[in-house]
Parts: C-alpha cells; sequence; structure tokens
C-alpha cells in the first residue's frame, strides 16, 4: 500500500521532489505539499487542512482530523482522490508562490 501511495503521488504531481520531513515521506515544490506513512490499522495521509477541508465530501467514509486522512488498511487506497487531492495542494502551492 505505501508503494500503491508513493507512486500514485508520483504520477499526480511529477513536479514534486520526494523528501523526508517530520521522519515520513513527503513530497514537495516550493513548499511541502503531502505526507504519508504507516500506521497498526492505518495508512496516514497528511495534505495540511486546506487538503482535508477541500475535499470533506469525498473523505465522509474517513477518519480525519484537521490535516491528517486515516486509509484503513483492510481497504483498498482511493488512489484517483489522492491524486486529485496531490494536483489541489499543487496548484494551492503555486498561487501561493506566485503571490511573493
Amino acid at each position: 500500500m505505501l508503494e500503491q501511495m508513493r507512486s500514485t503521488i508520483q504520477e499526480a504531481i511529477p513536479e514534486a521532489k520526494e523528501v523526508i520531513s517530520y521522519h515520513m515521506p513527503a513530497y514537495r515544490t516550493t513548499e511541502v505539499l503531502v505526507y504519508f506513512a504507516a500506521a497498526k490499522k492505518h495508512l496516514g495521509f497528511y495534505p495540511s487542512n486546506s487538503g482535508v477541508s477541500e475535499f470533506k465530501k469525498e473523505l465522509q467514509s474517513y477518519v480525519t482530523s484537521k490535516g491528517a486522512i486515516q486509509f484503513p488498511l483492510d481497504q483498498p487506497l482511493p488512489l484517483e482522490l489522492i491524486a486529485a487531492i496531490c494536483q489541489f495542494r499543487l496548484s494551492e502551492a503555486q498561487e501561493r508562490a506566485q503571490l511573493k
């Protein structure tokens, strides 16, 4: 599942560089866009507060908090949703970079 998550993120935002931040794999351009990590019963995906709030309706069936989403290990990953969140975060970062 970690490899699925990684390849989905890389395909969705190929311009992002893979880094380690907060001891987790992360993808960044002008800022860190998303992080992810494995836990005992879920795969954590951390697209920041805006990445969660923007997709609140699509994420109703998952446990979420301010900037985190929990994908249960016993269910398939919603790869299209993950890609959409990544692309949203990229566009958000690009807008912020243009304003600077």
